[in-house]
């Protein structure tokens, strides 16, 4: 597996290797010992899915500590744009971003770690995207910033996704005191 970090620290993009014939593939989607090889020394206690259509935004989502999560996430079928934003305030990348599409075809994953928001727009339709976690959702702990916040300044390329009314509702960064 090949693991490529980012600008950001913490943040990580994950190549897998896929070896595939006229069957189909196989790959390893997460190795306790490689993880751990490159500094990734994780324990997830929860997998989460979602299925959705081509043009849902969900995010910028994150727990606040005690409840913070770290999330491997990756497509299984389709194709996201998917983008954590750096909310760790001692941080020289505080407030930056990073995005990457992750799609069924290039198998990749990124590693999100607690102190970032997170969130993915789908680009095909029947999407389904699946994160480990390194901590159980907690209701009260979750928070979530402004998708399209424009000191933050995420380019999208797209006018008007489908939203939640919690994604609606999203804090502006300028109002915004983190946690972390």
């Amino acid at each position: 597996m090949e693991i490529i970090h980012t600008e950001l620290k913490g943040l990580v993009v994950l190549k897998p290797k896929v070896f595939a014939d006229a069957r189909g593939y196989f790959f390893e989607s997460y190795n306790q010992k490689l993880f751990n090889d490159a500094g990734l020394n994780l324990n997830f206690v929860q997998d989460n899915q979602s299925l959705s259509q081509k043009g849902v935004l969900r995010g910028l989502h994150f727990q606040n500590p005690p409840h913070a999560q770290g999330k491997l996430v990756r497509v299984i079928t389709g194709a996201v744009y998917d983008v954590a934003v750096d909310i760790r305030k001692n941080s020289p990348t505080y407030g930056k971003w990073f995005g990457i599409e992750l799609t069924e075809e290039n198998k990749w994953m990124m590693y999100v770690p607690a102190g970032f928001a997170h969130g993915f727009l789908t680009l095909r339709d029947n999407t389904v995207f699946s994160y480990k976690c390194t901590a159980f959702y907690n209701k009260e702990a979750e928070d979530c910033l402004l998708w399209n916040d424009t000191q933050i300044g995420i380019n999208w390329n797209v006018k008007d996704p489908l939203l939640s009314q919690k994604d609606l509702e999203g804090k502006p960064f300028k109002d915004f005191i983190t946690r972390f």
